[in-house]
C-alpha cells in the first residue's frame, strides 16, 4: 500500500484535495450563516482544497450541538424552575417602571434568551482587581457547602495562587469544589494552575481540552470566554475579569466585576453546571448543589436575567438581544468594550440609533494590548462616525471592561466583547439589567473615563496616513476570524 502511495503520490494528493476539498466547502457553504463568512471559506479552500480544508477544520467550525445535554439538565432543574417562577418580572410591571418601550425589551428577552427576568436580586459593581479578588476569596473561606469556578484564564500568579489556595483550603475542609478553565486559557501561564489545583485535590475540568495533536478537533476554536464563580447556591461573581495578577495594581488593567445575589444566581449555577457535566459527564446533583433562596423577597430588589450564549443553541443570543436594546432606545447608549469589532448588522443598529437622535458612544483603549484588533478597529471606526455615533479613545491603563446602559435605565454586563468570536464563537455569559441605580453607576464610571478620554473625528480618522489607512483596512478584512 506504502509503495502504491509513493508511485502514485500525486494522484493520491490530488484526491484527496477533491475529496475534503468538497466536503470542507459544502459544510461551509451549509452551515455559515453570513454570506461573506461563507464565501470566505469557501474561497479559502477553493485555492488550495487540501490545506484550506484543514485550516477549516481548525478554525472554521464553530457549532457544538449539545442540545442533548441541555434538556436533560433542564428536565434536572425542574423543580428549581418552578420556584423560579415565583420570582418572574412580568412585562406589565417592566412596563411600569421603566416605560411600553421597555416592556417590548422585555418580552424580546424572554424569547431570545428562554431564561427568565426575575425579581429579588441584588448586584454590586466591583470597580478594581483587589476588590474583585477580595471578594472571591472571602466568600470562598466562608463557604459551607459547594463552590463551582469557571473561567478564560487562571494564571499561576501571585493572584492566581492565593485564588488556588483558598479554593484548596476550602476542598480539605469539605467544600464540595469544581473548577473549568479553558484549554487555551489554561496555558497563558507556564506551568498551568491545573497541576497545582489538582495536587490540592480540587477536581478541574479544562473546556476543550480533549486534544488531537494539540487540538480539540473539530471544535477547537470555540472556547469559553465566561467568568462565574458561585458560592453555596447564594452567591455568583460575574464580569469580565480573568483570574490573574494583570488586574492588580496601580499599572494593572482596569476591568469591572459583579457580585450577584437572588434567583438569578440559579441561572448562573446551572450554566456552569452544564459547562462541567459537558467536560466530565458529571450531573451536580444534592444538597450541596442546592439554590438558596431564603432571603429573596418577589418583587423587590433588582430585576435581572442570565444572557447565555455560545456555540450551541444559544447562538448569537447576546447580538441577538443588543440589537433590540438599540431599537428601543430613546435618549442614549453607551458602550465600553476592549475589542469593538462588530458585524455590519449590529453597526447598521447602532448607525440607525443615531440618526433617529439618540446619542451612541462608545469607549475603547487608546492602547490596546492587541495590536492586530487595534487596527482592524481603526479600519471600522468611519463606518460609525460618519453617521453621528461618537467614539472615544480612553487613556491610562488597559480597559478591559465590558459595560452598556440604554437610556440610563437598562444595562447589559458581563464577559462579551463586542467582536465576531465573543458574539459568534465564544461561550459567554452576561446580565441584562433593568435598575437605574446601577445605571448610574455605570454612567459615573464611563464619565471618568470620558474625562481623560480623546474623541476621535473622521477628520483625525483621515488624517492618519495613507499606509497606515491601508494596514487597518487589510487586518478590518480578517475581522471575522480575529
Amino acid at each position: 500500500m506504502l509503495e502504491l502511495i509513493q508511485i502514485y503520490w500525486a494522484e493520491t494528493l490530488a484526491v484527496l484535495s477533491v475529496v475534503f476539498g468538497t466536503i470542507a466547502a459544502t459544510h461551509a457553504a451549509m452551515t455559515k450563516r453570513e454570506v461573506r463568512s461563507a464565501l470566505g471559506w469557501v474561497g479559502v479552500i477553493i485555492l488550495s482544497p487540501l490545506v484550506g480544508a484543514m485550516i477549516y477544520a481548525v478554525a472554521g467550525i464553530n457549532r457544538i450541538r449539545r442540545a442533548t445535554l441541555i434538556s436533560r439538565r433542564a428536565l434536572e432543574l425542574d423543580e428549581i424552575w418552578r420556584s423560579l417562577s415565583l420570582y418572574a418580572v412580568s412585562r406589565e410591571t417592566v412596563a411600569t417602571q421603566f416605560g411600553a418601550r421597555f416592556g417590548q425589551m422585555k418580552l424580546l428577552g424572554d424569547k431570545v434568551t428562554r431564561r427568565p427576568l426575575s425579581s429579588g436580586n441584588h448586584i454590586a459593581m466591583l470597580t478594581t482587581g483587589e476588590e474583585t479578588f477580595d471578594g472571591m476569596c472571602w466568600a470562598i473561606e466562608a463557604a459551607e457547602q459547594s463552590i463551582i469556578l469557571e473561567t478564560y484564564i487562571f494564571d499561576r500568579d501571585a493572584v492566581g495562587l492565593r485564588i488556588a489556595d483558598c479554593l484548596i483550603a476550602a476542598h480539605r475542609r469539605g467544600v464540595v469544589v469544581r473548577v473549568i478553565v479553558d484549554a487555551v486559557g489554561a496555558r497563558y501561564s507556564v506551568p498551568s494552575i491545573i497541576g497545582y489545583l489538582e495536587e490540592g485535590g480540587v477536581p478541574v475540568a479544562v473546556f476543550n481540552g480533549q486534544v488531537i495533536m494539540g487540538l480539540r478537533l473539530p471544535y477547537a476554536n470555540l472556547r469559553t470566554h465566561r467568568k462565574i464563580m458561585v458560592v453555596d447556591g447564594a452567591t455568583a461573581f460575574v464580569g469580565g475579569m480573568n483570574i490573574r495578577a494583570g488586574f492588580v495594581g496601580s499599572d494593572g488593567a482596569r476591568d469591572t466585576h459583579f457580585r450577584v445575589t437572588g434567583p438569578v444566581v440559579a441561572d448562573i449555577l446551572a450554566v456552569a453546571a452544564e459547562d462541567w457535566h459537558f467536560e466530565t459527564g458529571e450531573v451536580l446533583l444534592g444538597p450541596e448543589w442546592r439554590v438558596r433562596l431564603d432571603d429573596a423577597v418577589s418583587g423587590t430588589g433588582t430585576a435581572i436575567r442570565a444572557v447565555v450564549s455560545g456555540p450551541d443553541t444559544h447562538i448569537e443570543t447576546n447580538h441577538r438581544l443588543l440589537l433590540g436594546a438599540f431599537s428601543v432606545a430613546e435618549r442614549s447608549i453607551r458602550i465600553v468594550s476592549p475589542y469593538f469589532l462588530p458585524d455590519t448588522t449590529f453597526i447598521a443598529a447602532l448607525n440607525t440609533a443615531a440618526r433617529r437622535g439618540v446619542q451612541v458612544d462608545v469607549i475603547v483603549p487608546s492602547q490596546n494590548n492587541l495590536a492586530i484588533v487595534a487596527r482592524a478597529m481603526m479600519g471600522q471606526f468611519d463606518q460609525i462616525l460618519r453617521e453621528g455615533c461618537r467614539v472615544h479613545l480612553s487613556t491610562g491603563t488597559f480597559d478591559h471592561s465590558k459595560l452598556m446602559v440604554v437610556d440610563r435605565q437598562w444595562c447589559f454586563v458581563g464577559s462579551s466583547n463586542l467582536d465576531s468570536r465573543s458574539l459568534r464563537l465564544n461561550f459567554e455569559i452576561d446580565l441584562e439589567v433593568y435598575d437605574r441605580v446601577l445605571a448610574e453607576q455605570i454612567e459615573d464610571r464611563i464619565d471618568e473615563r470620558l474625562g481623560t478620554a480623546e474623541e476621535m473625528t473622521l477628520e483625525s480618522l483621515r488624517a492618519r496616513s495613507l499606509p497606515n489607512r491601508i494596514i487597518d483596512r487589510f487586518f478590518w478584512l480578517g475581522s471575522p476570524y480575529l
